[in-house]
């Protein structure tokens, strides 16, 4: 998979929550290391294999992260994990602190779970479809997923960008997950090479 434990390796196609203004305090009563375990375990219990936890807290000797290092200022956090032979990542920075970033990934983890427990495998497998570690394709073709040349002024790359997102949003007619994500990943390319 190659993700990386330390820094922060941030999925590809996920959205980031640039500043601390939109995070909110989590309502969860764990240390970073309960946290940690409790993921790990898990998704050991679900039979992940080559999980990769990944934030920007540093990394012990045994290759995880500390538990009681000073909060870095970013507080995401990343799971990378193979699944049924799958590359699989859940990501969340949604919340103030690492510890409650990783908590999260782990109650989703139980959650997610728990729909096998229940009988509802099939169901287990389509929530998961959704969470497929997407690989690194649209970097050096941004302008071809968005239909434009690659001398295009900013105005059309944007106005390019929205339409195609609009047509291939799941949702619509038409639309199509891969093809949406790809497109987004086309504008964060984008994005970065003229930031």
């Amino acid at each position: 998979m190659g993700a990386e434990a330390y820094p922060l390796d941030w999925p590809a196609g996920w959205i980031k929550t640039t500043k601390n203004i939109y995070r909110d305090y989590a309502r969860f009563s764990t240390s970073f290391a309960k946290a940690r375990d409790g993921l790990m375990h898990e998704l050991e219990l679900m039979g992940a294999k080559h999980i990769v936890l990944s934030t920007d807290v540093e990394l012990r000797q045994d290759g995880l992260p500390y538990a009681s290092r000073k909060e870095p200022e970013d507080p995401g956090a990343a799971v990378y994990f193979e699944y049924k032979k799958k590359p699989m990542v859940f990501a969340c920075d949604r919340w103030i602190g690492v510890k409650n970033n990783v908590q999260a990934l782990r109650k989703t983890v139980e959650a997610i779970r728990g729909t096998e427990r229940w009988g509802a495998s099939d169901m287990m497998e389509r929530a998961f479809s959704g969470f497929q570690a997407l690989t690194d394709q649209s970097s050096g073709e941004w302008w071809a997923i968005l239909g434009v040349s690659p001398t295009a002024t900013h105005n059309e790359v944007q106005s390019a960008f929205k339409k195609k997102r609009r047509d291939s949003h799941p949702d619509r007619p038409g639309g199509d997950h891969d093809r949406f994500v790809s497109v987004q990943q086309a504008w964060e390319y984008y994005i970065e090479s003229v930031a």
